[in-house]
């Protein structure tokens, strides 16, 4: 979860009164821009994957492959805490520029895990993120507790996955931080899907705010995707043996 809750939660509340109709404009809109930043990263991450100029530059130079995770940071962050400064365009082009920043950095899958399983691990990835989608959407059930619960534990998580790959090397230890990841990130895709239905059923109107907020779920339910993709092909995937 990156994206400023407080932010979302304080729209979703802000709002008394019927569904208006501009609410499955900005439902359609944020799984649409989630699905295009998803088939960016994709081909992005595929073509640096093909070119082994552009491989070699990214992962044997440091300076860059770090440059790169600290600008996957700084667009995340700067997406979320100036969405209300940022025009709509502006804010687009940051989504965009993230999702390919991200298919560079992602590009390595394609040379550790066999494309079979790679395409395997990701219908899987669809499949399990479309029923929790459509779980959180759905219940009436008030997730807000649990999500605050699987942020714990995310924090939690990445603590130690730091010391795994730091510290103790271990693959089972990775093996069982994976299965891990693969529960926290199905449960915070139901709670967002929930909360970016809060937030956009009261929506007045389908203006240039209301779609920056909607822009934050698509990117919200993006990292879900991906980070359940990462989990599971960890899990799942078939190395290449050379």
């Amino acid at each position: 979860m990156n994206y400023n809750n407080y932010e979302m939660e304080n729209y979703a509340g802000s709002y008394q009164g019927s569904v208006t109709s501009a609410f499955p404009v900005l439902m359609r809109k944020v799984y649409v821009w989630m699905t295009l930043a998803l088939i960016i990263t994709g081909i992005t991450a595929y073509g640096v994957a093909s070119s082994p100029g552009l491989l070699a530059a990214i992962f044997t130079n440091r300076l860059l492959f770090w440059g790169l995770i600290i600008a996957e940071f700084g667009l995340v962050i700067g997406l979320s805490a100036a969405i209300n400064k940022l025009s709509l365009p502006m804010a687009t082009l940051m989504f965009i520029l993230y999702s390919v920043v991200n298919g560079a950095t992602m590009a390595s899958i394609f040379i550790i895990y066999t494309a079979t399983s790679i395409a395997s691990v990701f219908l899987i990835t669809a499949g399990t993120f479309a029923v929790m989608a459509l779980v959180g959407y759905t219940t009436k059930t008030d997730l807000t507790s649990l999500g605050k619960m699987l942020l714990f534990a995310l924090i939690g998580v990445i603590i130690a996955s730091l010391v795994n790959t730091f510290l103790i090397k271990s693959t089972g230890f990775e093996l069982i931080v994976s299965c891990v990841c693969v529960l926290i990130f199905v449960g915070l895709t139901a709670y967002d899907a929930q909360k970016i239905k809060q937030m956009l059923l009261m929506a007045p109107d389908a203006s240039a705010q209301m779609q920056k907020l909607a822009l934050l779920g698509a990117l919200s339910l993006y990292l879900d995707f991906i980070n359940l993709f990462l989990a599971l092909l960890r899990i799942f995937g078939g190395k290449n043996s050379d």
